[in-house]
């Protein structure tokens, strides 16, 4: 009889413990879409389109953005663009996604920045019309800016 208290007791132990694990591991948040397109216009520096793909981990998000039409002059070593991404919030305000993190890129590649770091509220609707990113390289600031809506609709995180 005993032993089956001590098993009872252990299996017991064992299934709260199990509870109290999950209840405290981080929560790994989908958002939708991982990925939109935007036409960007930089300036003097080109534009065209470009994508945004999105990650979310609880309240830590990135977005990497990707264009082929908008293309790096110059050699750029990994890691050497200063790049900030300002997304806005359906309802008014900004987030901000920045980092230094991009490959490599011969000239004539196309532009890569990112993941850039941001800090998103469950149920944030961010948009990159009306926003902007700002990439500095070799002291040049480059800003681009979206024609239009991002396609096929804002970032829910």
């Amino acid at each position: 009889m005993q032993r089956t208290r001590i098993c009872t007791g252990a299996a017991l132990a064992a299934g709260a413990l199990a509870v109290t694990g999950l209840a405290y591991a981080p929560t790994a948040l989908a958002v939708t879409p991982t990925s939109a397109t935007i036409t960007a216009n930089c300036g003097s520096f080109g534009g065209g389109a470009a994508t945004l793909t999105a990650t979310q981990n609880g309240t830590a998000a990135t977005l990497t953005v990707n264009s082929s039409a908008i293309t790096v002059p110059i050699a750029i070593g990994a890691n050497s663009i200063t790049s900030t991404l300002t997304m806005v919030k359906a309802g008014g305000g900004t987030v901000t996604f920045t980092g230094t993190r991009n490959p490599a890129m011969s000239a004539g590649s196309p532009v890569t920045v990112g993941p850039l770091n941001g800090t998103v509220v469950a149920g944030n609707r961010l948009e990159a019309f009306g926003g902007s990113l700002k990439m500095v390289v070799l002291g040049i600031t480059i800003t681009c800016t979206a024609t239009g809506p991002q396609s096929p609709g804002p970032f829910v995180f």
